[in-house]
């Protein structure tokens, strides 16, 4: 099996989103409204729950770009073990699941026929950050456009993480490359 299809990153943490058992929690709140055009782009995991395809991980990145079709294609990339390490990546689709209701609902798929949630529970206004999870809570990513965020700003987020019923006892920093 090559390593491309061992890594998964993000990807499959996705996908086993979508056959992890539900939690005694209450429905997760998503944002009201995400500007899919302004959405797309290159975002850095700030910080995440591990996942065992994420493993040794390092400055992992997804970008998100329009299809022909009108989904999204999903490119998630991490160096391994070290910043100097071999690139690792994965190759996904998403798409939204009511795409006349709240955009920030979607489904990501990327091997058939695996397709995990990928909700957007929270959102800066000008797009800078986002938190990405999923209903079980078993899966959480703090993403934001640059390699780093404001210490406020994160602390904020994590307040916000927490009300939603996550674990931050579960998140770890995603290691960067020095500026």
């Amino acid at each position: 099996m090559t390593k491309l299809k061992t890594l998964g990153l993000l990807g499959l943490a996705l996908l086993a989103m979508g056959v992890s058992c539900q939690s005694e929690n209450p429905p997760m709140e998503v944002v009201d409204d995400v500007d899919l055009d302004r959405y797309l782009g290159r975002w850095y995991e700030i910080a995440s729950f591990p996942q065992r395809f994420q493993q040794g991980c390092v400055a992992t990145t997804a970008h998100y770009t329009l299809r022909d079709d009108g989904r999204i294609r999903v490119e998630n990339e991490c160096r391994d073990g070290s910043f100097d390490g071999e690139l690792r990546r994965a190759e996904g689709v998403a798409w939204l699941t009511d795409p006349k209701g709240r955009q920030a609902k979607l489904k990501v798929q990327f091997f058939w026929p695996f397709r995990g949630d990928y909700w957007i529970i929270e959102l800066d206004p000008a797009y800078r950050y986002a938190v990405v999870g999923h209903p079980s809570r078993n899966y959480l990513w703090i993403l934001s456009r640059t390699r780093t965020l404001e210490p406020p700003v994160y602390e904020t987020l994590l307040g916000r993480i927490e009300a939603q019923g996550y674990d931050l006892e579960r998140l770890n920093p995603t290691p960067q490359p020095p500026s």
